[in-house]
């Protein structure tokens, strides 16, 4: 393992508490930028401040990907004493990859910070110094093939929203930077605190670190006929309906031999596969919005308690439990 593997010695915290920077640089996705800003700022009016700071490789003004500029950045040498880095992603970071200037300022900030975040494509940033051998890691979605691809030692997991393993944390793409900040927030000043920037961001406040970027609805491509259109958005509308393959067939006017030609034909799938899929993605959120194993069962269509528990073992190696205690906070889950 390298210096800067697993086993490097962590930063002892510096500075004035919470001091954040955001590194930035020419062609950075401005949401990765403002979203997490946002965040630590209404901490700020909660009464829990964050002096935050934009650091860009030469200082000065960098401008964002859609044409806006951010003025006045620091240079890596001025930023001074810091406890959080976060750096920000951008669209050729996951392409031509991050450039020898970037990685040097990463590679300075990195070094005095206690804790380093990451959001979007802002891994490749860490993976390429080297931080992220030998951890888990997330991304963008349309990035991760190319992040474990390129990075062949970082353990990447392309479905969470956001991961922490040490002091590194990384996030999924765009708006899951937001979550990432609420985390972080949380883990310093706990769970009231982050829910009250979550109401004023309006914004939901468990989207948990290990929750899929996608829920079946969206991980699946939608149907190409009518008629399975139809069929797939009443199972979403009420997944505890009877949504038997008989009584999916009938609604249609279809018999049931046709239904599931639909159903592998355009979903890839059989119709009670993809049902149950639909209602563990509703079980989740509900034992997530503070339901029993019991109650998310029946609401979700699964029934009993054993069918949740089978469902959650063959698609998610977890129990209802387990899931709910590690996931039921925007908290990172630890490695």
């Amino acid at each position: 393992m390298t210096a800067q593997g697993p086993t490097a010695r962590v930063p002892a915290p510096q500075g004035p508490p919470g001091r954040v920077a955001f590194l930035v640089f020419d062609g950075v996705t401005l949401l990765d930028v403002s979203g997490p800003l946002e965040v630590f700022h209404l901490a700020g009016t909660l009464g829990r401040p964050y002096p935050t700071v934009l650091v860009s490789p030469r200082g000065g003004t960098v401008t964002a990907s859609n044409g806006v500029a951010l003025a006045a950045t620091a240079a890596p040498a001025e930023t001074g004493p810091l406890d959080t880095l976060v750096i920000a992603g951008a669209d050729h970071l996951a392409g031509r990859g991050p450039d020898e200037e970037l990685l040097a300022a990463a590679r300075e900030l990195t070094a005095r910070a206690r804790r380093v975040a990451t959001v979007c494509s802002g891994a490749f940033v860490l993976a390429s110094l080297g931080r992220l051998d030998g951890r888990r890691a997330t991304t963008h979605w349309r990035h991760a093939a190319a992040l474990a691809r390129r990075h062949p030692e970082v353990r990447v997991e392309p479905d969470a929203l956001h991961v922490r393993d040490g002091r590194f944390h990384t996030s999924a793409g765009i708006s899951a930077g937001i979550d990432l900040a609420l985390a972080l927030v949380e883990d310093d000043h706990g769970a009231d605190v982050a829910r009250g920037i979550a109401r004023e961001l309006v914004v939901f406040m468990q989207r948990p670190g290990g929750q899929s970027q996608f829920s079946t609805a969206l991980a699946t491509p939608p149907a190409r006929g009518d008629l399975l259109r139809a069929v797939t958005a009443a199972v979403l509308a009420d997944p505890a309906a009877d949504h038997t393959l008989p009584a999916m067939a009938a609604a249609a006017a279809v018999s049931t031999r046709h239904l599931t030609r639909l159903f592998r034909a355009e979903l890839g799938t059989t119709p009670a596969r993809w049902v149950e899929r639909v209602r563990l993605d509703r079980a989740q959120q509900l034992l997530l919005d503070g339901h029993s194993v019991t109650s998310a069962a029946r609401r979700s269509g699964l029934g009993s308690d054993e069918s949740l528990r089978r469902a959650f073992a063959h698609h998610l190696g977890t129990t209802p439990s387990d899931y709910r205690r590690r996931f039921g906070t925007a908290q990172l889950p630890t490695r």
